[in-house]
C-alpha cells in the first residue's frame, strides 16, 4: 500500500512529480506538505494517524527545473497520438517527417518533426509542405511539462485530473 502513486504539487499547485505514499506521509508529517485530495483510510501510529494522500502540497514554494521531454520517435508518435499529420489516417507504419527537408536547411526539432504515413511521406518526398500542395492538420510544437505528466506518467487517481488540467 505504501508504494501506490501520489501526486505532488508545488504551493502553487502547479504539478511537480509523482512519490510514493510512504515519501508524501514523510512530508506530512515534516510539515513540509499538506493534503489535498484524499483516499479512505488512515496511516496510524502510536500517537498519530494521517489521511492516505492522492494529492499534496508543498507548503514552501521551491524552484524545480521544468522535466525535459527527450526527442525521439516514440515521443514524436505519442505527441502526435499515432496519426498521420497530413492525412489524418492511423495507418501502420508510420514514418517521422521533416516539415522543412533537411536539404533546406530543416532541424531535427519538435517544430519540424511529425508523424506521417507512409504514402504521404512518399508522396511529399523531399519538398516542402506547400511545394507538395499538402496541409498539416495540426502545427507541430514542443510539448510543455503537462504534456509530460499527461502521457509519461498518466493518470493514475481520477482526483489528479484538475491538477493536470484534464477536467
Amino acid at each position: 500500500m505504501l508504494n501506490k502513486s501520489v501526486l505532488l504539487l508545488n504551493q502553487n499547485y502547479e504539478p511537480l512529480s509523482v512519490c510514493n505514499i510512504k515519501k508524501a506521509v514523510i512530508l506530512l508529517y515534516l510539515g513540509k506538505a499538506e493534503v489535498i485530495e484524499r483516499d479512505s483510510g488512515w496511516i496510524r501510529s502510536i500517537n498519530t494517524r494521517y489521511p492516505i494522500p492522492s494529492v499534496i502540497r508543498l507548503i514552501s514554494y521551491i524552484r524545480a527545473p521544468k522535466k525535459r521531454i527527450v526527442l525521439n520517435r516514440k515521443n514524436l508518435l505519442i505527441r502526435d497520438n499515432y496519426t498521420c499529420q497530413y492525412c489524418g489516417k492511423r495507418t501502420i507504419p508510420l514514418t517521422i517527417d521533416h516539415v522543412i527537408p533537411k536539404q533546406y536547411g530543416g532541424k531535427d526539432t519538435w517544430e519540424n518533426l511529425v508523424v506521417a504515413c507512409l504514402p504521404c511521406n512518399n508522396r511529399k518526398a523531399n519538398r516542402t509542405p506547400e511545394q507538395a500542395g499538402m496541409r498539416l492538420i495540426s502545427k507541430p510544437r514542443k510539448p510543455n511539462h503537462f504534456f509530460y505528466f499527461q502521457h509519461f506518467i498518466g493518470i493514475k487517481d481520477e482526483k489528479w485530473k484538475p491538477y493536470l488540467f484534464l477536467d
